[in-house]
């Protein structure tokens, strides 16, 4: 489908052409989970969809509101997450491993039946598809019932066990304690609960902020986790992140945090915990993940892959690629051949998936001056003798079509730095030591994707000790979730796969008896 089909989408949408089923509701969230569900006494804060702006003077969409919770509540829900650990011997920490195992199979049950709210939540809070929020939820579900089976496999394995020196020892993974749960506003439910999911059935108490988009969609679950879990097993903190963040992080109470984000709101959060040592951190933080298209590059597949790895959700993902290195002797004919595909991406509202298969890709944005600051990186490049090779570089609200910029040279800024959003960079380059010598400069070390016909392991064995995942003519991504999922340098800390993740939240106990 041409984008010029979707032409209406550049304009606030008409009700008459929004199915029934998409269409948004007012979500009027009164509660939070502080061992049981309790009803704001306080301040609340509206939530406004970015699919309707006042570019045109219309008033922006109204999803509803959420609880800002002020500092007593916040250490209220603190206080309840202490009792219900009680020094490592409350009910969940202490509950058997099949008990626990029964509690979030009752959990997924009670999620399966909010699918519809959750998922137009997400098309209306943060733009997602249609498509693509139905993807995010099932593949959490899925997600979820694949954790029960690894934990059942570890709680059932002979690893538990051992005979040395004539030592008898029984090694059982225990829970951290109190861990606070924080993920991020591109994949609001999935990555909040790939951290929730694992370090609860693994014993410990949680708390959960709601990314800073996407912060009703948890609303519909706060039920599930109130019946499915004892009292106090959960519980949930609204509101302005140094409000309610702060002070729990300042007791120091908190045994892990698990944080989806950026290094610095992470730096500041950990920094307030009085005893960091005893702080377990598991972060997943930014990236800058490099395409390399090389000479013999087959270049249909590649500009495929590289469109769907760079813009898809608007380039709003850390495993997106986000700088394009092509071997100058091919630059010119891919970069036409890409901008061009990058010409016919559909653009429009998140439901319109549902008429045609293939989009649309760019939605809008929901961070607030995103659309600014795309442009800025595109100012400065433009200025420093980059040009535009895509056709527009329209903007309307909080959409704008995506953006290919060339040739890009390290005196820009966007050279460097996580964009984050639909501009796209691409670089000439003549050696592969250059891709080298990038990779160990660049303060990321997630992933890359090497596009060639050519064997490859001996330029996997260069790049191996940079990144920790090395993509062969595919875009860079996260899943399957069985492999692991980490990164170097300031790209995460820890590491966060069904195997890994069960492991990351527990840590390993031997209780040992000489013969």
């Amino acid at each position: 489908m041409q984008k010029d089909e979707f032409s209406k989408s550049w304009e606030n949408p008409h009700w008459d052409y929004i199915d029934e089923s998409f269409q948004p509701w007012d979500v009027n969230q009164t509660q939070y989970l502080d061992g049981v569900l309790k009803e704001h006494e306080g301040a609340f804060q509206k939530v406004y969809s970015p699919i309707i702006n006042t570019t045109d003077g219309e008033e922006p969409e109204c999803l509803g509101q959420y609880p800002l919770m002020n500092v007593a509540q916040a250490e209220s829900v603190l206080q309840t997450a202490i009792k219900a650990w009680d020094l490592g011997r409350g009910k969940w920490a202490t509950m058997p491993w099949q008990k626990r195992i029964e509690h979030m199979e009752k959990f997924v049950q009670l999620m399966k039946t909010k699918r519809g709210m959750v998922v137009r939540l997400l098309m209306w809070e943060i733009g997602k598809s249609s498509k693509d929020a139905y993807k995010e939820f099932d593949r959490t579900i899925e997600y979820i019932g694949k954790t029960i089976v690894e934990y059942r496999m570890l709680n059932e394995g002979t690893d538990n066990f051992r005979y040395t020196e004539s030592v008898f020892a029984r090694i059982p993974r225990t829970p951290l304690g109190l861990v606070l749960c924080m993920g991020p506003f591109n994949y609001p439910l999935n990555e909040t609960l790939t951290l929730l999911i694992p370090a609860l059935i693994m014993g410990n108490i949680i708390m959960f902020k709601p990314a800073k988009c996407g912060v009703l969609l948890m609303e519909p679950l706060l039920k599930c986790f109130a019946e499915a879990f004892p009292e106090g097993v959960v519980g949930s903190l609204y509101g302005d992140g140094p409000t309610v963040i702060t002070p729990i992080m300042q007791s120091g109470k908190i045994d892990c945090l698990a944080f989806i984000g950026s290094s610095e709101i992470a730096d500041k959060i950990i920094m307030n915990h009085p005893k960091p040592h005893r702080l377990r951190v598991i972060l997943g933080l930014g990236a800058k993940n490099p395409g390399v298209i090389f000479a013999d590059a087959d270049i249909d597949l590649t500009v495929k892959e590289c469109v769907t790895g760079a813009l898809s959700f608007n380039g709003q993902r850390c495993t997106a690629l986000k700088i394009l290195f092509v071997h100058r002797s091919i630059a010119v004919e891919f970069v036409k051949r890409f901008s061009a595909a990058v010409n016919e991406l559909p653009c429009g509202m998140p439901w319109e998936d549902i008429y045609c298969e293939n989009g649309p890709m760019q939605t809008p944005m929901p961070e607030i001056g995103k659309v600014k600051s795309m442009f800025e990186y595109v100012t400065d490049a433009t200025k420093k003798g980059a040009h535009i090779t895509t056709n527009s570089n329209v903007y309307h609200g909080t959409m704008m079509d995506p953006i290919v910029l060339y040739p890009v040279n390290a005196s820009m800024n966007i050279y460097h730095k996580e964009q984050f959003g639909p501009v796209v960079p691409i670089v000439p380059y003549d050696d592969f030591e250059e891709i080298v010598e990038y990779m160990a400069e660049s303060t990321y070390g997630q992933q890359i994707s090497l596009f060639t016909e050519s064997d490859v392991d001996e330029l996997s064995i260069e790049l191996a000790n940079q990144v920790c995942r090395i993509n062969i003519n595919s875009q860079c991504q996260r899943g399957p979730d069985m492999l692991p999922f980490t990164g170097r340098k300031d790209s995460a800390m820890g590491t966060l796969s069904i195997y890994d993740a069960l492991r990351s939240f527990s840590i390993r106990t031997v209780i040992a008896k000489k013969q």
